[in-house]
């Protein structure tokens, strides 16, 4: 468009000189800066250490106002459309709410078997619902797997309450939490995704927002259920039924979650692992139900074809260095590194991986197994991508008297 508006303007000016006899200069220089920009706009390109999109030409998704891929962590862009734009998400917004809540889970402040009672409130939220009965007690693990399994509002709002004292408390949680993952596209008014002014996000800070849940191991243990029914204390049933169908229709699909208002239309957050390799894909605005998982669809087709995880740092292993120490039975303990690290390469290109042990300085005995005596430092062609820490494979304990004797004994063997 740019491109047509430009010439259209050289059409003008050189229209304009030939009628009314110009001087050619006028004309000249008008071209000079036409073809300037022309040349400009035909090469500029947007350059990121985390991208592999910005040369990609592959529409992936087709129907959708805004759609975004990334790796596991959410900080690879390997597609985006949009992926900025401020949208409202529907119930993609329990995702936030259940990070608060898997949170509480690891702190010991929830745990899955608490009996939580149901209020009035939650009994009487509308939409997607499994009819929780007012007054009465469920347990913590069936409200988690309504929510997560048939996007329960009256579940999430008896979650928010349990956790904060209120839903209002529970959404300034929610909106703390995303500015301090900088969320800067995200505002919530509520827990449920239910139409609300002033509330919305975008497709790259969802996908950011699911990468954090699927750092929770508790949550598989709901995610990929496809079917189950949850029993009311009265003795009735609800059917559950998954809303994100890939869980039972593409290979490696293990979470995600659904949304759909009239205003923000079909939207889906999935994330799927195969052979190491796990992505993430968010699609906002879709059409039909359909299309959102046809998009999704190819968006995790084109991802798992192209790129995969290489293991750079397993922590499983122990390291080839031994880290030195004073003062124990031992001189030096053998190391490893706390957590795993894997690079997001792709496919037939080659990765400049390398990492280097760097252990504390003064590091003096006793040492427990576990205790951080370092940092294993990753880069990526010479530049510095990730610190771990790095951790002693045993206990080393310290040196007494009788251990300095019989050194001494010891050296004077013959």
């Amino acid at each position: 468009m740019k491109k047509i508006f430009l010439c259209l303007l050289l059409v003008f000016v050189v229209a304009y000189c030939v009628n009314h006899n110009e001087n050619l200069s006028l004309q000249e220089t008008v071209c000079a800066k036409c073809n300037s920009e022309i040349e400009r706009l035909e090469t500029e390109t947007v350059t990121s250490e985390y991208c592999f999109s910005q040369n990609s030409e592959i529409d992936l998704a087709k129907t959708a106002k805004s759609a975004y891929i990334t790796d596991a962590s959410g900080k690879v862009e390997v597609y985006s459309k949009n992926s900025s734009e401020r949208l409202t998400i529907a119930s993609m917004t329990k995702i936030m709410l259940l990070n608060l809540v898997f949170d509480a889970v690891d702190k010991g402040e929830l745990s899955l078997d608490e009996e939580i009672t149901v209020s009035e409130r939650a009994n009487s939220m509308g939409g997607s619902q499994v009819f929780l009965q007012a007054n009465k007690n469920y347990k913590a693990s069936d409200l988690i797997k309504s929510v997560i399994v048939a996007s329960a509002n009256d579940a999430s709002v008896a979650l928010a309450e349990r956790l904060y004292g209120s839903e209002e408390a529970c959404v300034e949680k929610m909106n703390s939490l995303a500015k301090e993952w900088n969320l800067s596209d995200t505002l919530f008014s509520n827990c449920t995704g239910l139409p609300k002014p002033t509330q919305y996000s975008s497709a790259k800070d969802v996908a950011v927002m699911l990468s954090k849940l699927i750092s929770h191991d508790e949550y598989f243990k709901f995610s990929n259920i496809w079917l189950d029914e949850l029993t009311h204390p009265d003795g009735q049933k609800t059917v559950l039924t998954n809303t994100n169908k890939l869980v039972k229709f593409y290979s490696g699909c293990d979470g995600g979650k659904t949304g759909f208002t009239s205003e923000s239309l079909y939207c889906l957050a999935c994330t799927a692992k195969r052979d190491g390799t796990r992505i993430i894909a968010v699609v906002i605005g879709e059409p039909s139900s359909k299309e959102r998982f046809s998009d999704v669809t190819s968006m995790l087709d084109y991802t798992f074809a192209n790129f995969k995880n290489q293991q750079i740092v397993d922590s499983s292993v122990i390291l080839s260095e031994n880290v030195k120490i004073s003062g124990g039975k031992e001189n030096n303990v053998s190391v490893r590194a706390k957590e795993n690290f894997s690079a997001f390469t792709k496919k037939g290109e080659k990765a400049d991986y390398t990492y280097e042990i760097k252990q504390f300085d003064n590091l003096r005995a006793p040492i427990k197994e576990g205790q951080t005596v370092g940092e294993v430092v990753v880069y990526n062609g010479g530049i510095e991508v990730q610190k771990i820490d790095l951790v002693s494979t045993k206990t080393v304990a310290k040196r007494n008297l009788f251990d300095t004797i019989k050194d001494i004994f010891d050296g004077w063997r013959i």
